[in-house]
């Protein structure tokens, strides 16, 4: 199932194993049995530390489970881990064999002290980019902590489970047989969640720490990019994200990213993490602003507050806060989000297998996400506000063609229909003849654009009636000292690669704002003894 490069490549990984490991599968007579007994066989024949056992018992066939020989420590997978999940696969044998993990020794020794019996089950598909975060840090969970069991399964192979458990949406997290949460987490933030005391702990060292020149709100693109070319100058910069690469954690494959052919979303945020750590920026994740208070001075401090009561200090301040999925705002879709109502069409297309599914919008991300889909469903209809769609004419040449897609002009979602569980239907309006109309659906994917991240500075800063951050040229916004880039501001183009140009001006315009208004003698400074990071 592996050739012969992607085999060279793990062997070469499976040098760092420490310890044996034991494969143990089981499987029934079907084509996927076969396929993942021969897959383990290439895996167990690359490294004389791996053993291949196939009288394993477990009631999801095919699965297997990785076992450290004569211990307790194990992960699990139900299906075949390729696509996305490779990785997660990789990362397994060679954490189960005893090869360290890089994360912190800090959150390493949170979650292996975390107290409670823990049994955790994510339901995956291989196309879902969002999906192998969480099954890696569940699995580097089970593995740190005896007590935290992890099954990683694939809800398209286990179609009937998934019914039955009424999953709508991947990755979606079972804890002790009961929903934990769903969407993309990480090691940080799943160990936040069960460590009551975290957000304290955390918030007393957010506190500790010394006012920066230059503080980022938000680490997309921009905010990479602002932080990065702070740091380069050489003065004390800091970088508050609620979750490290922002929107580009959501997004499938890139391809107009200047001298890159081709990545994908959380490649680019893993590098962009990696770029911006290696200039020596204090990154402080899961930190959500909730309000800016701009400095009362030329020249002063600025404070951003945060959601756990932290507040951090800074003589400059860049936001870049992105963006988020604009929802139709129509009765039912927040009661059936996730439970029907998807934004992903990577992600949870899967999970409607030979079901009729609608897309909202007729823009790029519209159309796109009704061809990927028409491989995949039964039926898709696309619902297009105006009296045409605005996709690129190559896209609607390429949705033309297929025979299993409706397009629907001048429609207006007015509701969301739902039998208490799950989608059934859709409400919408006629346009032009002002006839009220339905269709019966299994599933809804909502593509029609973005929101700013902006409620928050509301009362700090100038917003534009789109609720954007009014920047001029060099990003500088209303407020002394402020500064802003990406998504979240009137800079027109919402591209990546312009979200970095915009992150790289804001801190240029940063760093000449400083050397223009240097420190007031008299400034208050807020934690000016305390350690510095």
């Amino acid at each position: 199932m592996l050739d012969q490069n992607l085999k060279t490549q793990l062997a070469a990984y499976l040098e760092k194993l420490r310890v044996p490991i034991e494969l143990v599968a089981s499987l029934d007579d079907g084509e996927k049995s076969r396929e993942l007994e021969a897959l383990l066989g290439e895996i167990a024949s690359l490294s004389d530390l791996i053993t291949l056992r196939l009288d394993g018992d477990d009631a999801r066939k095919p699965s297997f489970a990785i076992v450290r020989s004569g211990s307790d420590v194990a992960v699990r997978f139900a299906g075949i881990p390729l696509g996305h999940e490779f990785t997660s696969l990789v990362l397994a044998l060679l954490q189960v064999g005893g090869h360290p993990s890089k994360e912190s020794q800090e959150l390493l020794e949170q979650a292996a002290a975390l107290d409670g019996d823990f049994s955790f089950e994510t339901y995956y598909s291989l196309s879902c980019q969002n999906c192998p975060d969480v099954v890696q840090a569940l699995n580097l969970m089970a593995v740190l902590n005896p007590r935290i069991k992890h099954v990683a399964i694939d809800g398209a192979l286990f179609q009937d489970e998934v019914e039955r458990r009424e999953v709508m949406a991947v990755p979606t997290v079972f804890l002790n047989g009961e929903v934990f949460d769903q969407g993309r987490m990480d090691l940080a933030q799943i160990v936040a969640k069960l460590d009551t005391n975290a957000g304290s702990r955390d918030a007393d060292r957010i506190r500790a720490r010394a006012p920066y020149d230059v503080l980022v709100v938000g680490g997309g693109p921009a905010g990479a990019a602002a932080a990065i070319y702070a740091a380069r100058k050489g003065i004390r910069t800091g970088v508050a994200a609620e979750r490290f690469g922002g929107q580009v954690l959501d997004t499938m494959g890139i391809e107009n990213l200047i001298a890159i052919d081709h990545t994908e979303g959380p490649r680019l945020a893993a590098a962009l993490d990696a770029n911006v750590r290696a200039n020596d920026v204090d990154v402080m994740n899961l930190q959500r602003a909730t309000r800016l208070v701009p400095a009362d001075e030329v020249g002063g401090l600025a404070e951003v507050q945060l959601a756990n009561g932290a507040s951090l200090f800074a003589r400059t301040v860049i936001l870049s806060t992105g963006a988020r999925w604009r929802q139709m705002g129509v009765p039912g879709e927040e009661q059936y989000r996730n439970k029907g109502v998807a934004y992903c069409p990577h992600c949870d297309g899967p999970l409607f297998k030979g079901k009729r599914v609608a897309v909202i919008g007729g823009g790029n991300s519209g159309i796109e996400a009704a061809i990927d889909l028409a491989g995949i469903v039964a039926h898709v209809t696309v619902i297009e506000f105006a009296d045409k769609l605005r996709a690129d004419e190559v896209l609607q040449r390429k949705l033309r063609s297929l025979p299993n897609v409706e397009v629907v002009l001048n429609g207006q979602s007015t509701e969301v229909l739902g039998d208490g569980r799950k989608v059934t239907g859709l409400s919408y309006r006629d346009r032009v003849s002002g006839e009220d109309r339905q269709l019966d659906l299994d599933g809804i994917f909502v593509q029609i654009g973005l929101l700013p991240n902006t409620e928050w500075l509301a009362d700090a800063i100038e917003l534009s009636p789109r609720g954007e951050i009014v920047v001029d040229a060099h990003g500088r916004t209303s407020a002394h000292g402020v500064f802003a880039a990406g998504d979240a501001t009137t800079v027109p183009y919402k591209q990546i690669v312009v979200a970095l140009g915009a992150g790289a001006t804001a801190s240029l315009a940063a760093f000449d704002h400083l050397i223009r208004h240097p420190l007031p003698a008299s400034a208050d400074v807020p934690g000016e003894a305390a350690e510095t990071a």
